[in-house]
C-alpha cells in the first residue's frame, strides 16, 4: 500500500524498547510523526534518532509525538536508546506488520545488489488520525527539522 495525503492512517499496535504495547489511538488529538529507519545503531538510523532526540521539545510544544519504526527487538531498542541517549519512543514491529502496512518494505538497490528491505520514510499523522504529510524517501540528515517545520505549517 502507498501513503496518500488525507488517508485514514493505518492502525498499528506495537511494543516500544519499554515493552509498553502502544497503538495509533494512544495519540489520538496529537500530531504523530512516524519515521521507518532499517536497523538500530547504524550511521544513517542514529544521525536520524539523534536530530529526532534534538528536535524532541520543539515538536513536542506543536504537541507532536515521535515514533521511530523499524523490525529490531525491543532489547536492540533498549541498547540503541541507551548508547546514544535517546528520547524518543522506537517501537518494535519483527512480524513487520505495520512496516507492510505503510508500505515502506520492498526492493532496494544498494552497491548494485537488489535486497528486500525497510525503506527510510515518514509519516506526519493529523490530530484526526489522517495522513497528514508523506516523505517516500528520506535524507537523515536534517530531516527532524523539515518535519518540525512541516507540522508548523501543517498547524497554519
Amino acid at each position: 500500500m502507498t501513503l496518500s495525503i488525507g488517508m485514514p492512517a493505518p492502525n498499528f499496535c506495537l511494543s516500544n524498547q519499554n515493552d509498553q504495547a502502544l497503538s495509533l489511538g494512544d495519540f489520538a488529538g496529537k500530531w504523530v510523526v512516524i519515521y521507518f529507519y532499517p536497523k538500530d545503531d547504524t550511521p544513517g538510523c542514529t544521525l536520524e534518532a539523534c536530530q529526532f532526540t534534538e528536535a524532541l521539545k520543539g515538536l513536542e510544544s506543536l504537541v507532536a509525538v515521535v515514533l521511530g519504526v523499524s523490525a529490531d527487538s525491543t532489547q536492540s531498542h533498549r541498547d540503541f536508546i541507551a548508547k546514544f541517549n535517546l528520547k524518543v519512543d522506537l517501537l518494535s514491529d519483527p512480524q513487520m506488520d505495520m512496516i507492510k502496512a505503510y508500505g515502506v518494505w520492498g526492493e532496494k538497490v544498494r552497491d548494485g545488489k537488489t535486497s528486500m528491505g525497510i525503506h527510510r520514510q515518514t509519516a506526519i499523522i493529523n490530530p484526526q488520525g489522517n495522513v497528514a504529510a508523506h516523505w517516500p524517501k528520506v535524507t537523515p540528515d536534517g530531516h527532524a527539522k523539515e518535519v518540525q517545520a512541516k507540522i508548523t505549517e501543517l498547524r497554519g
